[in-house]
């Protein structure tokens, strides 16, 4: 489908790569690896026509159809959240607006059997049957599945975009690319601004996708669900395997160790011909020996061993300083912005030494809450800092924060105070800034080199109570890996804001889930809160038990007698009414588990194209989920009349 041949790529006498060449195939899943700077983004810019190679050729049919999402947008669209990603359909709106203008003009035409009332009949017929193979007018399903799949409400449709941050931003471009069905995706980072349910829900869309990807993600997870081969960019050479990432891990270390153990022999062999040809070189009794091991080691294919970057961040917290045992405590913690309210009265301990992830969908909560615990954002009610605890806070935006005119050594100079400005050039190496590259302007720095100088700036103070929220974007999967290594040896208290599942898994010992202005406490690790939640499906909450509600009055009125006045009357009535509200229970408990397989059969069917887009089976998914909602608030209302006219029995016997 496309084909890349011997492609390089020079900036001011600098080699990026050089004669690189592949195939992409029409069903391709393919993760780029490679650490930051290898070449990754400019590869997929070349893909993507936005950028020249320095030499070689790109080939491709002519009508195929490229999707491309950049790491780094620019956003200047204008209109709502629909009107934009409705723009993916603009060749089917035109052809809707011909069938429009040709039906106006055929109902003022009376000539019925002239050759241009035909020609206009055959123009209708043609543009309708293109109409058909686009989808027909089915497109508003395909809007309105692909939105909430990457997580915006009903309600945020026809807000204008201009609200959204960045990232819901750029959720909005990635759902008209989605919506376009390019031939080739080609994804830069897609997961940087995703939440872990629109992730798991971007990876089915992806595994079940008819066309070629081509994706750069520092997300192991993500690309292990997803890709079926390797191309790793390493020292300007490209490296293909068949093969999942991890996999590729395994493959690639396989394949060093092979390298090097062949021209450890080979290297051997060498040495040893040239010890018998200095030896006998002048005895004429072996001149023939000599000449033929002369020939032979003139004719050897010398092996060489692929060249490998081994640079690496050498990460390691400073010791935690001594605090008390309560890092933070919350009481009554609640947050609005203006009338829309965020969080609502939480209350919670983190102890020190825990590590506790915070997750949860975008909008939850997340970083609001770590902004509030940095007293970024005003509160109500109280969080309150153990004895002697200090924080040191990565932000979301920590590398975007960063002053562009200063050089990289200036920036750390602007905030080293003490000794260790004796060790800056130390530090800014262990985190790959060394040589000129310290005087390197913040403004070029890629997005993974600003991430790790925002790290540096991290670790000039000790402290004993860590916020990372999203430390992981832009870093390269071994970058990540030694950061996580840092994080679990780190002996202090650490919160984590991260939606990387890879990352988190091993780390985390506690998560609090944001939802429903709420943030509730799960123990253990990512995955077993994930098992538990059924997020890898997508089909979750469990059910939150009731509060609150009252039972029917005359439940009520009888529920105040005490038991040694109750009649015999009164207490068949009431017994009467335990069972009625039983069988409601059961009733809706049958209606719940034969709705709930109806769900997940159709769940499975809408991951089939032509299901997805099928208007009358997307009214039947919606109308059976409302059933289902319904359902459960039923079933709790129930449950609560259930209980309280249960209590009110016991008190009879």
């Amino acid at each position: 489908m496309v084909s890349v041949n011997q492609l390089s790529v020079e900036f001011g006498g600098f080699t990026l790569f050089s004669d690189v060449t592949f195939l992409v195939n029409p069903k391709d899943k393919i993760g780029l690896a490679g650490k930051n700077g290898a070449g990754k983004s400019t590869l997929l810019k070349i893909l993507a026509g936005v950028q020249t190679p320095s030499s070689g050729t790109l080939s491709c049919p002519k009508d195929i159809k490229v999707g491309y999402l950049p790491q780094h947008m620019k956003h200047n669209d204008t209109g709502t959240v629909w009107d934009e990603v409705e723009k993916a359909f603009g060749q089917l709106k035109k052809l809707e607006d011909d069938i429009a203008k040709l039906n106006i003009e055929l109902a003022e035409r009376t000539d019925y059997e002239s050759e241009h009332y035909l020609d206009l009949i055959h123009q209708l017929s043609d543009k309708n049957d293109r109409i058909s193979m686009l989808g027909g007018a089915n497109y508003a399903a395909d809007i309105e599945v692909t939105l909430k799949g990457l997580g915006f409400e009903r309600n945020d449709f026809n807000r204008p975009t201009s609200e959204f941050s960045g990232g819901w931003r750029m959720r909005v471009q990635l759902a008209r690319i989605l919506l376009q069905k390019p031939d080739l995706f080609l994804l830069d980072e897609p997961t940087n601004h995703l939440d872990i349910e629109s992730i798991q829900w971007f990876e089915d869309f992806l595994k079940n996708y008819g066309g070629a990807v081509v994706l750069v993600s520092h997300d192991r997870a993500f690309l292990d669900n997803i890709t079926k081969r390797t191309i790793e960019i390493e020292m300007g050479k490209i490296y293909d395997y068949k093969a999942s990432y991890s996999k590729y891990v395994e493959l690639r270390k396989e394949r060093k160790e092979q390298q090097m153990a062949a021209f450890r022999n080979q290297q051997k062999m060498i040495e040893d011909t040239e010890k018998f040809i200095e030896r006998f070189r002048y005895q004429a009794t072996k001149a023939v020996q000599v000449q033929s091991r002369i020939k032979q080691l003139s004719k050897v294919d010398r092996i060489e061993v692929d060249p490998s970057d081994n640079a690496s961040l050498r990460i390691k917290f400073p010791p935690a300083p001594h605090s008390g045992v309560i890092t933070l405590q919350g009481n009554q913690v609640s947050k609005s912005y203006g009338k829309h309210q965020v969080l609502n009265q939480i209350d919670f301990t983190i102890e020190r030494g825990e590590k506790v992830a915070f997750i949860g969908r975008n909008g939850e909560g997340k970083t609001t809450m770590a902004r509030m615990i940095m007293e970024e954002v005003d509160y109500t009610g109280e969080l309150k800092l153990g004895h002697q605890v200090k924080i040191g806070y990565f932000a979301q935006n920590q590398a975007d924060l960063l002053d562009e005119s200063l050089s990289v050594l200036e920036t750390i100079d602007h905030v080293a105070v003490g000794d260790i400005r004796l060790k800056m050039r130390d530090l800014l190496g262990a985190f790959m800034f060394s040589g000129e590259t310290v005087e390197k302007k913040v403004s070029v720095l890629s997005g993974g080199e600003r991430t790790r100088l925002a790290m540096v700036k991290l670790l000039l103070e000790p402290v004993n109570f860590l916020i990372l929220d999203e430390p992981t974007n832009h870093l390269d999967i071994r970058s990540k890996e030694l950061l996580k290594q840092a994080v679990k040896d780190f002996d202090g208290t650490v919160v984590v804001v991260s939606h990387d599942r890879e990352f988190l898994d091993g780390l985390v010992d506690k998560v609090y889930e944001f939802r429903n202005k709420k943030m509730k406490e799960h123990l253990g690790g990512i995955y077993e809160f994930l098992a538990r939640k059924k997020l890898e499906s997508l089909r979750e909450m469990e059910l939150q038990k009731p509060s609150g509600k009252t039972l029917p009055q005359e439940l009520s009125d009888q529920g105040k007698k005490t038991a040694s006045k109750l009649s015999y009357e009164e207490r068949k009535e009431i017994s009467k009414q335990v069972k009625k509200v039983q069988q409601r229970v059961k009733k809706c408990e049958d209606k719940i588990a034969k709705l709930e397989k109806e769900v997940a059969k159709m769940d499975i069917e809408m991951q089939d194209p032509v299901k997805a887009a099928d208007t009358d089976f997307i009214k039947t998914y919606q109308k059976a989920n409302t059933a289902l909602e319904t359902e459960m608030k039923n079933w709790e209302q129930y449950h609560v009349e259930l209980e309280q006219a249960e209590e009110e029995k016991k008190k009879m016997d």
